[in-house]
């Protein structure tokens, strides 16, 4: 059972209310749920965004911001809680660790190393916890037709690329995550039929 979502997002609002919009309205469907939120501990932004809907409609925002970034990215005053660490790798692994499971909303750098990092964990079996992709306006698409590709080309199996939720609806978003199971890589099979003797 889903307790607290991680949220991966960017620190900036993108060029369509829409993203805003998408972001608050993921943040309500959190409360709605009894789900708590777990993200980077901005108030500016879709960081600031999902937060501020998850407060005003009374629920629980946990942030995780590394001491370096707490001015550059005005870390939100407001939270049900803020956690201020050294790094940057303290920061994903805390969030990691709070969260029941991980949701990738439109963003930038940050947001994609993010997120391919939890898929990478997930491949290699070191986390188990579900992971999605709320891709409001298809801002996720060329990505997802991207690592089509790259699965074409075989570097990562059919299966690690489809294991991901991927939903512009929230509410199907949370519900596919719910139900998503543990997922176990054919990357390791696929490796020791390649490896030379």
């Amino acid at each position: 059972m889903i307790k607290k979502v991680c949220v991966f997002c960017g620190g900036l609002s993108g060029n369509d209310e829409a993203y805003l919009k998408g972001a608050e309205q993921f943040g309500r469907l959190l409360v709605e749920n009894g789900i708590g939120l777990v993200y980077g501990g901005g108030s500016v932004g879709l960081m600031g965004a999902v937060a501020d809907a998850v407060l005003k409609a009374g629920g629980v925002a946990v942030g995780v911001i590394p001491e370096s970034l707490v001015n550059r990215e005005i870390g939100h005053n407001g939270l049900s809680e803020l956690i201020v660490v050294d790094t940057m790798h303290e920061r994903k692994a805390k969030m990691a660790e709070l969260a029941d499971a991980f949701v990738a909303l439109p963003g930038g750098y940050g947001t994609l190393e993010e997120l391919f990092e939890i898929i990478t964990l997930t491949i290699i079996e070191a986390q188990s916890k579900p992971c999605g992709i709320y891709n409001i306006l298809g801002y996720y698409n060329h990505l997802l037709h991207f690592l089509d590709e790259v699965a074409e080309q075989g570097f990562i199996t059919r299966e690690d690329r489809e294991f991901l939720v991927v939903e512009e609806d929230p509410a199907l978003l949370l519900a596919g995550m719910e139900s998503m199971k543990p997922y176990k890589s054919t990357r390791w099979q696929v490796m020791a039929k390649t490896r030379k003797h």
